[in-house]
């Protein structure tokens, strides 16, 4: 038996997104995403890679669940795409984009997995980026709308449906840092974009509770990292306060505590006034599940070139690195600690994504050897298993990611599934860290 044992009810799974895998990017009136424009401008993504097959998930919905069959999934958590459900971000639905997630939802349910929804991974409809996007409050409630129109075909069989999966990262990465999608430089654009993301959830919330047909579980998910001065200086200590205050609280905050942390900043203190209106941060705090994502820690170092925080990422020297991290197992025992004794939640909490890219490849007899990712997995886990004895009441915990997939700005590099695609026939194969996965899901539990 084993040694670390979970609770009878905990909950398994494995996590994709709909701009990742689906494909048949203009099939089925599916409308243009921002992101199928940023993909399609050279430069923007690493070997002009895009996601217009991705892993073609579209058509071949009905294999990868019996790939999470065999996996022995629970659940799994997907997102619907925007555009295939509304083309132009508002106005007519499209029928044929409705089907699609009835037909994978009712597949699901027949081979016994709980699928959860999440409602936005980051492929805003370009046709409202056009009007502004997330910088125009106008979207907040045109995503309430599309949230009312997905619960009225989902909530008489799921469950749980997430609003948003990482705000902070749609709203700082592709708003201030200009890595994704829709690909600008602009603090003041970050942090209107992040408000208006978040005021979207708190809309959204009443919408799918108002229109839900038996009762659902509405939730958000949110990128936590544990951040760590680079030195113990004052100046150090104040940039790792100044990112957490910008990564962790500017989201925390308002969800759990229904303030905000952005007048710490020059920027969030100009523009707080004109951007947060009377009532705003009442609807942001409504949610019944956090869904925690973790991947490692920042160690931040002063550094007066970097606008907002004045802070700069270190990497210690002799720790051990993924392709794109630190491998920092402790950090999601820490965050789920934090997120425990400092915001004293009421609402259930789950860990929604954790996962490591690692160069897979075929070996010569058709078996992937990733027992890096198994290392990693076995590790963070038992760190949830930690938080678990120490009282923090996590239900359930999600792989990043089922398959290997279109890893947004770096293209098909990052290999994060528990099964490996060959991208250029589409085949898949469960990875040995599948087959590890899926006896720690028998077990619900793992060696010490």
């Amino acid at each position: 038996m084993p040694t670390l044992t979970f609770p009878k009810d905990f909950v398994w799974g494995a996590a994709t997104s709909a701009y990742q895998i689906e494909g048949a990017w203009n099939e089925d009136g599916r409308g243009m995403s921002i992101w199928d424009t940023f993909s399609h401008t050279p430069g923007k993504v690493a070997n002009n890679e895009n996601g217009d097959v991705a892993v073609d998930h579209y058509h071949r919905y009905k294999d990868d669940i019996r790939l999470m069959t065999e996996l022995g999934l629970k659940a799994y958590r997907f997102s619907t795409a925007w555009t295939r459900i509304l083309p132009d971000g508002t106005g007519k639905v499209n029928k044929k984009g409705l089907d699609f997630y009835d037909r994978l939802i009712d597949e699901l349910l027949k081979k016994k997995i709980e699928p959860y929804v999440c409602l936005f991974h980051w492929d805003l409809p370009q046709a409202l980026q056009d009007k502004g996007g997330w910088t125009n409050r106008d979207t907040a409630y045109a995503f309430a709308d599309y949230a009312r129109i997905v619960t009225g075909l989902v909530s008489d069989r799921v469950k749980v449906v997430f609003t948003h999966n990482e705000p902070w990262v749609a709203a700082i990465v592709g708003h201030f840092l200009g890595e994704h999608a829709p690909g600008f430089k602009d603090p003041v654009q970050g942090i209107k974009a992040l408000h208006h993301l978040l005021l979207s959830h708190g809309l959204a919330y009443e919408a799918i509770r108002a229109s839900a047909k038996k009762p659902v579980k509405i939730g958000i998910t949110l990128n936590l990292n544990p951040v760590y001065p680079a030195s113990d200086s004052k100046k150090d200590r104040e940039a790792a306060n100044r990112t957490d205050a910008m990564l962790n609280r500017s989201v925390l905050d308002p969800l759990l505590k229904g303030t905000t942390p952005i007048q710490e900043f020059a920027v969030g203190k100009m523009l707080s006034s004109s951007l947060i209106k009377d009532g705003d941060m009442g609807k942001i705090k409504q949610l019944d599940l956090l869904g925690v994502n973790y991947y490692s820690r920042s160690v931040m170092k002063y550094d007066a070139k970097f606008p907002l925080v004045s802070a700069a990422q270190t990497f210690p020297e002799g720790n051990e690195y993924s392709g794109m991290w630190e491998i920092f197992p402790t950090g999601i025992y820490e965050i789920l600690m934090r997120v425990s004794k400092d915001y004293k939640p009421s609402c259930e909490l789950m860990v929604t994504e954790n996962g490591i890219p690692v160069p897979d490849g075929l070996d010569f007899d058709g078996r992937v050897r990733d027992e890096r990712r198994i290392r990693y997995l076995e590790s963070h886990i038992a760190q949830v298993h930690r938080a678990v004895q120490d009282g923090v009441p996590v239900k359930g915990y999600f792989h990043w990611s089922l398959t290997d997939n279109f890893e947004w700005a770096l293209g098909y590099g990052p290999r994060f599934g528990l099964v490996y695609v060959d991208y250029k026939t589409l085949k898949r194969t469960i990875k040995d860290s599948g087959r590890w996965f899926a006896n720690v899901i028998r077990r619900n539990g793992l060696d010490a």
